[in-house]
């Protein structure tokens, strides 16, 4: 019994090395023969992984079918060895139609879930605090799984890196960090990007376990990582450095000119197919002639995708699918009839509508998690969650560390796992911060790839209140160029409640600013609760028919005062809340400049590039002929909002406002 045990236990041993070493094998191949098409301008470009294999392979098969991946350029292994099917990932590196992004992303700037694997971006440290995301939706389930992220030597420097280490440390996330220290970011080498000795022990600063690894060895990083995943699951999350070498340009084209040749000579010794054959004869007798034999099985595999990648149909324009692509559908509201006249109303303040919006979005949707800095305990800088942690908990109320970049991250991935986030800036003017993580990444997913982003990002924003240029912007603008965010900015008490209640149903990444100085200065008698509203629809707030002034914001209550002060003038103004500032109603706006011929756009933002821009430009080119005089603009000064608030009330735009409508009306 002895022997037989033995015996078996040396077949399967076999069995599993020749596995690893088809896993390794492949990609190589693929890779290869990507090579001679690239060189063929069958392809326009190729981020080699040659000489880096084992590190995708062994963390692959280190891991639960359930982990989730967020692999980068190099790691073709993951997407083989995740068993992709080969002719949707072909097509997806050709840019054909067939792809998985259907030609609007390149090579493996795309994902998978349906294979747990979740794409990357080119500003690559960014998709690491996308893992935590990933990781916190695990730990919130009770998952036995966890998410693993790769990132090169050059990512661990950027701010994303050391954001989603240390929410990863706080947070006691179920993830593992994998640096593929290949010696060379783009043609910077190490010794001139990092002065630590091993990047592995950042890890000790941030108080999570790291490895160092052979990244050659397969064998080492399967060992390493399958360590490493039960450290994740107990709630220490892991960072391993896997050194290397990057065999190739950073890109083909880049060449490697600046590589000193007797680095290519050392590390070609160390090649992972190379190891594993030798490994393979040394265990188990292997020759050339077998490993020529399953390099002809591998490539049969693998050819005929190939062949029908090659000659798949290239995307076809249609500017209709393109522009659906951008959000995903939001449910169609039902009809509900209320009998307003007997419906419970109570005064709120503006302040209170967002609290209580926000509240009812919490206790109707389980799957919001409320998110941001001292918005737990403390309630918030405005106390608008004041309160929660006690009703809701500590999984779905909580603090985050002072990141905006990393919570942002983090947000994606937890609402690409079914979670809605929300995401509270404490003020609008810190989202700066983490602009790279709602343009390029949460405003641009779904488009590319994903399912439908349902993310709230809360945004204190204005001024009025004394705080100075870094408490008082109006950065909504900023935003709107980057289609695939909704941007709202309700003006009442009612829009604030209904508005925030409904993001919290969107499918859509909703950014919402909320106006500081009328938080506790608008009151208004509201329903009690707060009702689904379709949130980007513009109104018409006051009726008038000699002049329109189209706002939002509090832009809204310096026009209503206005209208109310000229209409015992004998002036009808008529004034259109836009309240959705992306996508915009341009039904509503023209209807109005159809109605009054004169025109008057107002915003606290300053003038240059602000909201208002984009409106005068629609309206001269699609309501020119409705006009009776010229499109008037009114806006906040352009200079940084100051401090003292005699000079922040000469700043912003209502002190000119009447008298740029009195030019309007006599013009």
């Amino acid at each position: 019994m002895h022997k037989k045990a033995a015996k078996n236990r040396s077949k399967t041993q076999h069995s599993k090395a020749l596995e690893l070493y088809k896993a390794l094998l492949t990609p190589r191949l693929i890779e290869e023969k990507m090579l001679s098409l690239l060189r063929q301008n069958k392809i326009s470009k190729w981020f080699s992984g040659i000489g880096q294999e084992a590190i995708s392979i062994g963390v692959v098969e280190a891991c639960s079918p359930e982990d989730v991946l967020l692999p980068m350029h190099r790691n073709l292994g993951v997407f083989t060895h995740r068993k992709v099917p080969f002719y949707p990932l072909f097509c997806q590196l050709f840019g054909k139609a067939d792809g998985f992004s259907k030609g609007r992303e390149r090579s493996f700037h795309f994902g998978t879930l349906e294979h747990g694997i979740v794409g990357m971006i080119s500003h690559l440290a960014a998709m690491m605090p996308v893992a935590d995301g990933l990781a916190l939706a695990r730990k919130l389930r009770g998952d036995q799984s966890i998410a693993v992220s790769f990132c090169g030597d050059g990512a661990t420097s950027e701010g994303d890196f050391h954001e989603a280490l240390n929410l990863a440390a706080v947070w006691k996330l179920p993830v593992v960090f994998v640096i593929e220290n290949n010696g060379y970011g783009l043609s910077t080498p190490t010794n001139e990007q990092y002065a630590c000795k091993d990047l592995v022990d950042r890890a000790k600063g941030y108080g999570i376990k790291g490895f160092q690894v052979d990244g050659n060895d397969v064998f080492d990083v399967l060992n390493t990582m399958s360590r490493a995943r039960k450290l994740a699951l107990k709630g220490t999350p892991v960072l391993i450095e896997a050194m290397t070498f990057r065999m190739r340009g950073h890109e083909e084209a880049s060449g490697t000119a600046y590589v000193p040749d007797d680095m290519f000579k050392e590390w070609s010794k160390k090649d992972p197919i190379s190891r594993m054959e030798q490994y393979l004869a040394n265990h188990f007798k292997l020759r050339e002639q077998d490993f020529q034999r399953l390099r002809t099985e591998i490539k049969s595999s693998f050819i005929s995708d190939l062949k029908a990648a090659i000659q798949a149909d290239e995307p076809v324009f249609d500017e209709s699918s393109e522009l659906q692509a951008v959000y995903a559908p939001t449910q169609t509201l039902p009809t509900i009839s209320k009998n307003t006249d007997h419906e419970e109303k109570v005064e709120k303040r503006y302040v209170d509508a967002i609290r209580d919006g926000l509240h009812q979005g919490l206790k109707e949707n389980p799957s919001a998690v409320f998110m941001g800095q001292d918005i737990a305990g403390y309630g918030g800088v405005f106390k608008i969650s004041e309160g929660f942690l006690d009703e809701f908990g500590s999984d779905r109320i909580r603090n985050t560390p002072i990141i905006e970049s990393g919570i942002l991250g983090a947000g994606l991935g937890l609402s690409l796992d079914g979670f809605h986030p929300v995401i509270e800036m404490q003020f609008a003017d810190f989202v700066s911060c983490g602009m790279n993580q709602i343009i390029q990444n949460i405003a641009k997913s779904h488009y590319r790839w994903s399912p439908p982003i349902p993310l709230t990002i809360r945004l204190p924003y204005g001024a009025g209140v004394g705080a100075g240029p870094f408490h008082s912007q109006s950065p909504e603008g900023w935003f709107m160029p980057h289609t695939g965010l909704k941007i709202l900015v309700p003006s009442s008490v009612k829009d604030a409640q209904d508005m925030l209640y409904s993001a919290l149903f969107e499918p859509n990444p909703v950014l919402f600013f909320e106006h500081k100085k009328i938080y506790r200065s608008v009151k208004e008698m509201v329903p009690s609760e707060a009702e689904r509203v379709d949130i980007s629809k513009a109104h018409c707030v006051i009726e008038g028919q000699d002049a329109s002034i189209i706002t939002y914001g509090m832009g809204v209550h310096w026009a209503k005062e206005l209208s109310h002060n000229m209409l015992e003038e004998g002036v009808n103004i008529e004034v259109i809340d836009l309240r959705c500032l992306s996508p915009i109603d341009w039904d509503t706006v023209l209807a109005s400049v159809k109605k009054t011929h004169r025109v008057l756009l107002l915003q606290e933002a300053s003038e240059t590039m602000g909201p208002m821009s984009e409106i005068a430009a629609y309206i001269s080119e699609y309501g020119f002929n409705c006009l009776d005089a010229p499109i008037i603009r009114v806006s906040s000064l352009n200079t940084p909002i100051p401090f003292n608030k005699q000079l922040e009330q000469g700043y912003l735009a209502n002190s000119k406002l009447e008298n740029r409508m009195k030019e309007l009306l006599s013009y």
